[in-house]
């Protein structure tokens, strides 16, 4: 535990944890206060950074994915951009802005301290968001500095959490007494250790290699393309992806040619879903249009088996499709996946249960695959990453009923704890617009441009969207706002006295797809 004696508190009023996507977004926002953007590392970019393959690229076009007063140099450019063009994207986005004059790298937070200090109004359970005294600081922060034992403590008067839901705490799986790594005679690794090997280096672990991949989402299927490029030829050894839970994937946006856009990316398509606080009329209008929602879940379902050899794999997913849309679990096929698994250098293994064995790794129906390298795609515990910062009692605050869900209003303050804000640990279609958009909104609301409700209106808002998230999809842990996107955007708009509806005329309000540059900061 970080002690601050003898050690002097520097005070500023505002705080940036993590300098990805969303640390650059809130520092951008938030500029006019000269903020301080704590970064572990010795780079921006998160997870664009740390842990992508050689191979990983965007899943959604360019366009989708950008801010609302910075283009891409090439945005028309049909091709889904590399992870090292979006780390240059954000870092020519960071200059030209001058934001990186607020980032100390090298600068791990390890614990945060609640001093109670300013004008937080009411008790801990009962607490309206309040403006500190100037200069006094609401949070502490303990700092480590380019790996040395010394702590520098700093005061803000506000702290905004931007380590995101992916990253550097890996998710491991359990394994019954004797059946873990630990009796595997091979190599074992995680993604994120797999993700710091240059291209020269992961085509040495793979290559000639019997390689067990363990998972079935985007990272996993990436994995086993890179996998099986690197053993062509007689020689080459096939790659074991361990499929649990398959999601539906997409070859391309455009289904039975008409452009994906039109089922989910238009006003009127979020008629045909639930929405929070909707409202009788709206709540009738989504019952009346669900014969057609769950019509365009079976179109989309039936354009990707008659494009992809699914049902060929047993990879046939058995959930509708737009409850991994809902979930923000789609994802575009890997190029050559389903190329590479025709000619046996990518098989598929379904199972339920699966554990080591000192060869490789065993299944619930007593079958085995021999093995010399495992690689775990087993995602990651951002919220852990959290909890091992945030003090009592707020940590016990963050998650729903053990349902990794942070209970945030807006998708970016908890009700209950005071002074603090998270972005980019609730999903949507752009995770940079929805990063850009929330810290917009997060700016307004330290500046005064509006007021917050009392918290029990904040809490039961938030409770019930996470239980509309959960009545969607059976994926709702994702925390997603995919089926309700316009409706939660709308209210950041309303809430900064901005229009909702962002379009010329109201056929093209209906109709057209919403874009990026439709949330363009209003004066």
């Amino acid at each position: 535990m970080a002690t601050h004696e003898n050690h002097p508190i520097l005070v500023s009023k505002i705080g940036i944890i993590g300098a990805g996507f969303s640390g650059i977004a809130a520092a951008k926002q938030l500029s006019h206060h000269n903020p301080i953007v704590f970064e572990a590392s010795n780079f921006i970019g998160g997870v664009w950074r740390h842990c992508s393959y050689n191979s990983t690229k965007l899943q959604s076009p360019r366009t989708d994915y950008e801010f609302t007063d910075f283009q891409w140099n090439d945005r028309d450019n049909p091709d889904f951009p590399t992870y090292l063009e979006i780390l240059d994207y954000l870092e020519s986005y960071a200059k030209h802005f001058d934001v990186l004059k607020y980032v100390k790298f090298n600068s791990k937070v390890v614990q945060i301290k609640f001093t109670g200090k300013g004008e937080v109004h009411g008790s801990l359970h009962d607490r309206q968001y309040g403006k500190a005294l100037p200069g006094h600081p609401v949070w502490e922060v303990a700092v480590k500095t380019n790996e040395s034992d010394n702590i520098q403590w700093y005061g803000f008067e506000f702290v905004v959490i931007c380590t995101g839901k992916y990253g550097d705490i890996t998710n491991i799986p359990t394994f019954p007494y004797n059946k873990g790594p630990e009796i595997f005679q091979g190599k074992v690794m995680h993604t994120l250790d797999y993700c710091k090997l240059d291209q020269e280096a992961a085509t040495q672990l793979l290559k000639g290699k019997k390689v067990v991949v363990i998972g079935s989402r985007k990272s996993a299927l990436d994995l086993a393309v890179e996998c099986a490029m690197a053993n062509q030829g007689d020689e080459g050894k096939p790659c074991t992806v361990v499929v649990r839970n398959m999601h539906w994937t997409v070859p391309h946006y455009t289904i039975w040619g008409l452009p994906f856009y039109l089922f989910y990316s238009t006003r009127f398509s979020q008629f045909l879903h639930e929405r929070p606080n909707q409202g009788l009329l709206k709540t009738l209008v989504s019952l009346l249009l669900s014969p057609m929602r769950h019509g365009i879940s079976k179109f989309i379902e039936s354009y990707i088996l008659w494009k992809l050899p699914l049902e060929k794999y047993g990879l046939k997913p058995e959930h509708p499709f737009v409850e991994d849309y809902a979930a923000c679990q789609m994802a575009i096929t890997p190029e050559n996946l389903f190329s590479e698994a025709e000619k046996g250098k990518i098989v598929f293994k379904k199972t339920s249960k699966w554990w080591f064995w000192k060869g490789g790794i065993e299944f619930d129906d007593k079958s085995k695959v021999d093995a010399d390298v495992v690689i775990l795609a087993t995602g990651f515990d951002g919220m852990k990453k959290v909890k091992t910062i945030l003090p009592e009692p707020f940590l016990n605050l963050l998650e729903y009923h053990s349902a990794n869900m942070m209970p945030l209003y807006r998708a970016t303050i908890h009700p209950l704890i005071p002074n603090m804000a998270f972005v980019g640990y609730v999903e949507s279609g752009s995770h940079v617009h929805g990063a850009e958009l929330r810290s917009m909104w997060l700016s307004a609301l330290i500046d005064d441009k509006f007021k917050l409700p009392n918290v029990k209106n904040m809490l039961s808002q938030t409770l019930h969207e996470m239980e509309v998230m959960k009545r969607t999809t059976r994926f709702y842990k994702k925390h997603c706002f995919n089926t309700f996107k316009f409706n939660h955007s709308d209210e950041i708009c309303k809430d900064m006295g901005w229009s909702s509806w962002r379009k010329k005329n109201w056929i093209s309000e209906a109709f057209d797809p919403y874009i990026i540059g439709d949330y363009k900061k209003e004066d």
